[in-house]
């Protein structure tokens, strides 16, 4: 796989849907997303994750979101981003880390963001482009004045997210702050390394496994065990192995409930034969 290149395809897809979208399908899914009310999710400190796969997809679950925080009255938001391996030094990082490596010893490591000054992977990352479009949006259509967004991206937990260099100041924002996250936590078919004879289209079983699979590892981090979780992720193809410790350790004890999933298809943008998809999901995180 190039990496790099794979980034650039996603950015240039992202950019494309967004434009095919427009203001006119934007404000459609913010308004279609009022369906569910999750603010009260947000007020009672717990938190909210969205997907950041296909843009017509996932949008309406973003909205939920965004419509959230808005709702919630907050006037900052923690938004508790993945960083994605799009270099082969930090997929290799990330796998002696699964291993058992120390984070610490690794070239990155920490919480990075647009507030630090630790690194700038993060700038050239997908995972929250479709919100900030959203977001833009949303600000326009709704005249109100809104939150202020405050982006991190961790990288590398490794199953001790309090002791990742950014972590304190990370739970100094959120003391303040509605937590939301993002995060794709299935990633499924031929595309992704599946055998054929393993590899369920979503209708066809592949979205019951899906959700089964991100229920497990949400119980897992409801619970706080976090190297467990990160091991989770790396079975699960999930990539919210360092967010999602980071939100459970900064939230404490919240119980996951799915609200929606849906598959997205990536074929085309891997190159690869059906069935190749990702689970979009809106997961609330309440306290118990």
């Amino acid at each position: 796989m190039d990496r790099n290149q794979l980034r650039i395809d996603i950015n240039h897809q992202y950019a494309q849907e967004h434009a095919s979208m427009g203001i006119r399908g934007a404000r459609a899914m913010l308004s279609a997303a009022r369906e569910w009310n999750l603010a009260s999710v947000l007020r009672d400190r717990g938190g909210l994750v969205f997907p950041h796969a296909g843009v017509q997809d996932c949008a309406k679950q973003i909205s939920a979101v965004i419509n959230a925080c808005i709702d919630s009255g907050a006037d900052t938001v923690l938004a508790i981003s993945v960083l994605h391996a799009f270099s082969d030094d930090m997929e290799q990082a990330r796998r002696r880390v699964a291993a058992g490596g120390n984070p610490s010893a690794e070239r990155i490591w920490g919480i990075q963001g647009p507030e630090f000054t630790r690194g700038d992977e993060w700038a050239f990352d997908h995972a929250m482009f479709t919100f900030r479009y959203l977001w833009e949006i949303a600000a326009d259509y709704y005249g109100k004045k809104m939150p202020r967004v405050i982006e991190v991206y961790p990288w590398l937990a490794g199953g001790f997210p309090q002791i990742m260099p950014g972590y304190d100041e990370v739970a100094s924002i959120a003391r303040d702050a509605v937590v939301v996250s993002t995060a794709d936590m299935f990633h499924h078919g031929i595309g992704y390394g599946d055998t054929p004879e393993k590899a369920l289209f979503p209708d066809q079983g592949g979205l019951d496994r899906a959700r089964s699979v991100i229920s497990a590892g949400a119980d897992l981090l409801a619970a706080g065990r976090y190297a467990a979780y990160n091991q989770h992720c790396v079975d699960a193809r999930s990539d919210h192995r360092d967010a999602g410790q980071v939100m459970r350790a900064i939230l404490g004890p919240i119980q996951p409930e799915i609200i929606d999933i849906v598959a997205s298809d990536a074929a085309a943008l891997y190159h690869a034969d059906d069935p190749t998809w990702v689970a979009g999901t809106l997961v609330a995180w309440r306290r118990p």
